[in-house]
C-alpha cells in the first residue's frame, strides 16, 4: 500500500476514521510508521511502552496475554481494519497483550501525540474510541478476574521507567550542567545509544582550562586558552561536530536541550519549557541561589544562541521535593518570613534522589508509587530523602544545600545561635561566616585533614583520632536520618546508597546500617565490601531481610535527559488542554466518609447485614448509605460518619486535616485505595466495635472523568493537572489526580478543609489549566 491507498483504506474500512477530513488523514498517515511482521512475529509485545495506536492493514493477528506462571491465554483476534494499543494510551500502563501475526501482515503505528492532537478535531471519532475503550476495560475486568495484567505487564517490561530514553520518533537531546567554572555536557541519541557523547570543561576563566570529550568514535583531551563560558560552549560545539570523533553534523540536529537549574523555588514543581517568563522567574530566584541560578542562565542563553531551533527545557534540582507537606518544609520562624521571603526547606539533589529511587523500584519490579524508600546521596555534598509512595515527603537539605548532614566542607545542621555567637565573639562579617560554614567545616573542619572521605578513612585506619571522629560523626548522622525517615513514613521497603561516598565507601554503609536490624535493615558484609564502586544495582542485604539495601550508581544527566524528553512529550497535551479551556468541571466537596469490606459491615452492624442505599452519588454505582459509624482515635472522636457503598475489598476511612487533630492521628495524603502503612482507628457501629490496624488516609484531590472526556483533554489515567477554580477569588489547585473510569461523570473532589480554605463549595466550577505531571 502507498500512502494514498492507506488513506483510502482508513476512510472506508476503519470505523474509527470514517468521516475524517482527508487532509487530516493525510497528516496522520504522513506522521505515522508502517511496520511489517511475519507469521508468529509480534507487532507489539506484552510489557512494551504504549506509544502508538495501531491499525491492522493486512493479515490476521491474535491477541494473547501471558500470566506470571508463563501460561499463555488467547483473548482475541484482530483482522484487517481493527485497532490495537488504545488501552495503554488511556491507562498509561504497559501494553497488556502480545499482538502476534497468525499470517504475515502490516500495521500502521500512529504516534500517540499525533493521534491525540488530530482526534479531538473529529467528535464522532472521540465517541467511537471512548466507547471501544470502555467496552474493552469492562471485557478485561470480566475475562481477567483475579489476574492483575497491568502489574504483570509492568514486571515484564525491560524499561519500566524510561531510562533507555526511547521517544515516539528518534531525537537528539543535549544535557547542559553549567557551573561558575565548569561545563558538563551529555548528548543522548534516542535512536542510537552508540551515538551518545559526553564532555567536561573545567577551570573556565582560569589558566589551564581543560576539556575532555568522549564518544564511541574517539576521545579529545585538550588545554584551552583562557576564556569565558562563550568560549567553553564553542569548544563543546567543536567537539560534537568534530569530523572524526563528533556525533552531529549541524546544530539543527539537536531537538532539545535540557538544562540543570539549581533552584526552582516553589514556582516550578516540574521541568518546564523555557520561555522569557521562565527565564525571568529563574532570575528572580537567584536571591535563593546566588551562586548557581545566574550561571545556569548563562548556560541557557548560550544554548539558545547555538541551538535556536531546539526546545530548551529547565530541569530543577528542587522540583522533586515540591511534594513536601508544609509541616516538613516550614521552619520555626515567624510565619511572615515564609510568606514574604519564601524562607522554607526546598531540598536539593532532586534528580539524583528521583533517579536512584526509580532504579530501586525497577530492580525490585515494583511500582514506584507503592514503595517506601530512603535514598542517601552521599558525596562531598550529601543529602538524604524520604520517598513515600513515589513522593518526596522530607529531605535533609533546606533553604540552601548547607543544612542537613555534615558534608565535605559544609557544616550541616547546627544551632543557629552558634552563628550569632561567632559573629559577636570573633568579629566575623556575613561573608566570613558564610566561608566558614560552606568551605571550612564538615569533614574538613572536624578532621583538620581533608574533605575527601577516602583520606579520612585512610587516616582513621592509621589511628588519627580527629579523622576517626569525623568518620563516626558522618556515619552517625546518616544513621540518625535513616531512622527518622523510616519513622516519618511508618515503614521501609528499600534503603539506597549513591554518590561518591555512598557507592565508594563500604565502611560508611556498614556503620550507617549498624543497629538498624529491628527496622529490617541488615547487610551482608561480604556483599557490602564487594559493592565498592558499583556500576550496576547491587543488593547488599542478607537474603531474609525485609528491607532491601541497594547500592545504585546515580546518573543525573540521564535523568535530566529523561525529564527533557518527557516534557517535550507533554507539549501536545498542553495544546489539547488549551482547546478545552472553557469546559467546566463541577466541584464536589467530599466530607469525611467510610468504605467498608463485607466482613467489617457484619462486625459493625450484625451477621448477614447488607448496606442500605440512601442516595446515589455522582459516580455510577456509588451511593451513600443509611448506616453511620463513630470514629474513635487516641485523642477524641468524630460522630455519625457516613458509610459509602458498595462494599470494597478493604476498609478505608477518609478524613480531613482538621479531623486528624481532633482524633489525634496523622494519616498520609494518598489516593483512594492506597492504605499500606496508614494509621488505624476504632469504629463504632450499631451492633459492634472494630479496631483497625490501618486504613485512615487524607484523600488526594482528584478529578473523575470518562474515557471520552480524557480523550478530549488529551489526558490519561493517573495524570496530574492544575485546575483553575472561579470562586469569590480565583485560584489554582495543583497536583490534582486524574482518574479515568467508564461511565463516570466529570467531577473534581476536594476535602472540606480545602473547600473552606479556598471559599469554594459544591457546584462551583473548575477548568483544567495545564498538565502538571505524568506518572513516573
Amino acid at each position: 500500500m502507498d500512502k494514498t491507498e492507506i488513506i483510502d483504506f482508513l476512510k472506508n474500512q476503519v470505523p474509527l476514521f470514517q468521516g475524517f477530513p482527508e487532509a487530516r488523514l493525510r497528516e496522520l498517515v504522513e506522521g505515522s510508521r508502517l511496520t511489517h511482521y511475519a507469521a508468529n512475529e509480534a507487532a507489539i509485545r506484552f510489557g512494551e511502552e504504549g506509544r502508538f495506536l495501531g491499525v491492522i492493514l493486512e493479515g490476521e493477528s491474535e491477541v494473547s496475554v501471558t500470566d506470571d506462571s508463563g501460561e499463555k491465554h488467547r483473548i482475541g483476534l484482530l483482522k484487517k481494519g481493527d485497532i490495537f494499543g488504545e488501552m495503554s494510551l488511556m491507562t498509561g500502563d504497559k501494553t497488556m497483550a502480545d499482538v502476534i501475526g497468525i499470517t504475515s501482515g502490516r500495521a500502521l503505528l500512529i504516534p500517540s501525540s499525533l493521534f491525540s492532537t488530530i482526534l479531538i478535531t473529529h467528535p464522532p471519532a472521540v465517541k467511537y474510541l471512548s466507547k471501544t475503550i470502555s467496552e474493552r476495560i469492562k471485557q478485561s475486568a470480566r475475562e481477567n478476574a483475579g489476574r492483575d495484567l497491568a502489574a504483570s505487564a509492568f514486571r515484564a517490561s525491560d524499561d519500566p521507567y524510561g531510562f533507555k530514553l526511547k521517544s515516539e520518533e528518534p531525537l537528539k537531546a543535549l544535557v547542559i550542567n553549567c557551573g561558575s567554572s565548569s561545563l558538563k555536557y551529555n548528548l543522548f541519541d534516542t535512536g542510537n545509544e552508540k551515538a551518545n557523547a559526553r564532555g567536561m570543561i573545567e577551570k573556565i576563566g582560569e589558566e589551564g582550562t581543560r576539556h575532555t570529550y568522549r564518544s564511541a568514535r574517539g576521545e579529545i583531551s585538550q588545554t584551552l586558552p583562557n576564556g569565558g563560558h562563550a568560549e567553553a560552549f564553542a569548544a563543546m560545539m567543536s567537539a560534537l561536530r568534530d569530523p572524526d570523533r563528533g556525533v552531529i553534523g549541524s546544530p539543527d540536529e539537536i531537538a532539545a536541550v535540557g538544562h540543570r537549574v539549581a533552584h526552582g523555588g516553589d514556582i516550578f514543581p516540574n521541568s518546564t519549557i523555557i520561555t522569557d517568563k521562565v527565564i525571568k522567574e529563574i532570575q528572580n530566584l537567584s536571591r535563593l541561589a546566588p551562586l548557581h541560578n545566574p550561571v545556569n542562565l548563562v548556560g541557557i542563553r548560550e544554548a539558545q544562541r547555538l541551538f535556536p531551533r531546539a526546545a530548551q527545557v529547565a530541569v530543577f534540582d528542587t522540583s522533586f521535593h515540591q511534594t513536601l507537606p508544609a509541616y516538613a518544609y516550614l521552619y520555626g520562624l515567624p510565619y511572615e518570613y515564609y510568606k514574604k521571603n519564601r524562607i522554607r526547606r526546598y531540598g536539593f539533589h532532586g534528580m539524583s534522589h528521583a533517579y536512584v529511587a526509580l532504579k530501586a523500584a525497577e530492580h525490585l519490579k515494583r511500582r514506584f508509587n507503592e514503595l517506601e524508600i530512603v535514598t542517601c546521596h552521599l558525596g562531598n555534598g550529601a543529602s538524604i530523602c524520604a520517598v513515600d509512595h513515589g513522593r518526596s515527603i522530607d529531605t535533609s537539605m533546606g533553604l540552601t544545600p548547607t543544612e542537613g548532614l555534615i558534608m565535605g566542607t559544609r557544616s550541616g545542621n547546627l544551632d543557629p545561635s552558634v552563628v550569632t555567637h561567632l559573629i559577636r565573639t570573633e568579629g566575623l562579617d556575613p561573608d566570613a561566616m558564610d566561608r566558614i560554614l560552606n568551605r571550612e567545616s564538615g569533614l574538613k573542619g572536624i578532621s583538620g585533614i581533608s574533605n575527601d572521605m577516602r583520606d579520612i578513612e585512610k587516616n582513621a585506619q592509621e589511628g588519627n583520632q580527629r579523622a576517626l571522629l569525623a568518620f563516626k560523626t558522618f556515619c552517625y548522622q546518616v544513621r540518625k536520618y535513616i531512622g527518622a525517615y523510616v519513622a516519618a513514613m511508618g515503614g521501609l521497603d528499600a534503603l539506597v546508597f549513591t554518590g561518591g561516598i555512598g557507592q565508594g565507601s563500604a565502611g560508611v554503609r556498614s556503620l550507617a546500617c549498624q543497629g538498624l536490624g529491628y527496622m529490617g535493615i541488615q547487610i551482608e558484609e561480604k556483599k557490602n565490601q564487594e559493592a565498592r564502586g558499583a556500576e550496576t544495582v547491587i543488593d547488599i542485604s542478607v537474603p531474609e531481610a525485609p528491607v532491601r539495601v541497594l547500592v545504585i550508581p546515580t546518573d543525573e544527566e540521564r535523568m535530566i535527559a529523561r525529564e527533557t524528553i518527557r516534557t517535550l512529550g507533554q507539549r501536545h497535551v498542553t495544546r489539547i488542554i488549551s482547546t478545552q479551556k472553557d469546559t467546566p468541571i463541577p466541584l464536589e466537596i467530599s466530607a469525611h466518609h467510610v468504605h467498608l469490606c463485607q466482613a467489617h459491615v457484619e462486625a459493625l452492624f450484625g451477621p448477614g447485614h447488607q448496606l442500605t442505599a440512601d442516595k446515589d452519588l455522582s459516580e455510577p454505582g456509588q451511593f451513600s448509605c443509611k448506616e453511620t459509624v463513630n470514629l474513635v482515635g487516641p485523642k477524641g472522636r468524630v460522630e455519625r460518619v457516613r458509610v459509602l457503598g458498595p462494599t470494597r475489598k478493604e476498609t478505608q476511612i477518609e478524613i480531613s486535616m482538621t479531623e486528624q487533630f481532633k482524633l489525634g492521628i496523622h494519616p498520609p495524603i494518598r489516593e483512594s485505595g492506597d492504605i499500606e502503612n496508614s494509621p488505624g482507628i476504632t469504629l463504632e457501629g450499631a451492633a459492634g466495635t472494630l479496631t483497625l490496624s490501618k486504613g485512615v488516609i487524607c484523600a488526594m484531590r482528584h478529578t473523575h472523568m470518562s474515557p471520552e472526556h480524557a480523550l478530549l483533554f488529551g489526558l490519561r489515567d493517573r495524570d496530574r493537572v492544575m485546575v483553575r477554580v472561579k470562586g469569590e477569588r480565583e485560584l489554582i489547585f495543583g497536583d490534582v489526580l486524574i482518574r479515568v473510569t467508564p461511565g463516570f461523570n466529570l467531577t473534581m473532589h476536594i476535602d472540606t478543609d480545602e473547600g473552606n480554605a479556598a471559599n469554594v463549595k459544591t457546584g462551583d466550577l473548575g477548568y483544567i489549566e495545564a498538565i502538571q505531571n505524568r506518572e513516573q
